[in-house]
């Protein structure tokens, strides 16, 4: 009977251990995010679950649970099925025409270091600067640190905590509004090329949901117009979102390819909370009419995500 008991305890374990594998093998095959931050969360760290589930399976095939075993193997191959196509490259459309350097970065409530910022713009020789979470007390630290005058267009929304925007360029810019009600969080501008070509850009900031669930659908969706509907555009900013959301995965949708998956970089984390980053919630996502010839992540000292760019071609 001990032993009886000791087995059915040892199966309980491994079943209730192998619940979040189940989780987010459902949440992320049927493209649901869940109804709270806390399974957000959870599906964010999907390629961490990936190597948690082949753990998982050896250890339980080792204990002789076969069943447990098995079942944990095919969920994390499936799960691998969504994550491996990260780390491939893809073709690139046809493009000759301009290219343009996008780079986005998240400000940190403001305090990520101005100079190092306008010292990574000239050294990445940027062309489209997107600021996020820009208070006034930053874009006065970019300014007296010399942004202006490399950047000398703008459109800027600085405002308090984390809903400050911006867009700073090389080319001229032209205010429009392409998110709706997020509008003056999420800024849109028409940069003017030269030779009549015109690449619209998109400062992307939908808020955490942990600090608001619903509205970081809403926010979401006013980033997923279809690329029929308007001209060669680029969405850079901080998502709040990796690839495995179905809210991000709708934008994409819409017309978009990420920058970091075309160049086989989209497991390239961007934030964290701490020194180790973990998750890719910062994307550059290009119109897929436009080639992506170049992606990095560039880390910005002050701030708890490191900065997306790409180099975009079009066509």
């Amino acid at each position: 009977m001990e032993a009886r008991t000791r087995t059915r305890l040892v199966t309980g374990l491994l079943v209730l251990v192998g619940l979040p594998l189940l989780t987010v093998a459902v949440l992320r095959t049927i493209g649901w995010d869940g109804s709270g931050w806390y399974l957000t969360a959870l599906l964010a760290l999907t390629p961490y679950v990936v190597i948690y589930g082949v753990l998982l399976a050896a250890l339980a095939l080792v204990l002789r649970r076969w069943w447990i075993g098995g079942i944990a193997l095919a969920l994390s191959a499936l799960l691998a099925v969504y994550v491996v196509p990260r780390v491939t490259s893809d073709d690139q459309p046809a493009a000759h025409g301009k290219t343009v350097r996008v780079l986005a970065a998240n400000l940190y409530l403001g305090q990520a270091d101005p100079a190092a910022l306008v010292r990574l713009v000239r050294e990445q020789r940027v062309d489209v600067l997107n600021l996020l979470e820009m208070t006034p007390a930053a874009m006065s630290g970019l300014e007296k640190a010399g942004l202006f005058q490399t950047l000398p267009y703008r459109v800027l929304h600085p405002a308090s905590g984390v809903d400050g925007s911006g867009i700073v360029s090389r080319y001229p810019l032209t205010e429009e509004d392409y998110t709706g009600d997020s509008a003056q969080k999420q800024p849109g501008a028409a940069a003017d090329l030269g030779g009549g070509t015109t690449l619209e850009i998109v400062a992307a900031h939908p808020r955490s949901p942990d600090s608001g669930y619903y509205q970081w659908e809403q926010e979401m969706r006013d980033l997923s117009r279809a690329i029929g509907e308007h001209g060669l555009r680029v969405v850079a900013g901080d998502f709040n979102a990796t690839v495995d959301h179905a809210a991000l995965r709708t934008v994409l949708s819409r017309g978009y390819v990420d920058a970091a998956e075309a160049r086989g970089d989209g497991l390239i984390p961007t934030w964290s909370t701490s020194a180790v980053p973990l998750v890719p919630l910062d994307h550059v996502l290009v119109d897929r009419r436009m080639a992506t010839r170049d992606y990095q992540v560039l880390d910005v000292p002050g701030s708890d995500h490191r900065a997306v760019c790409a180099e975009v071609q079009l066509p």
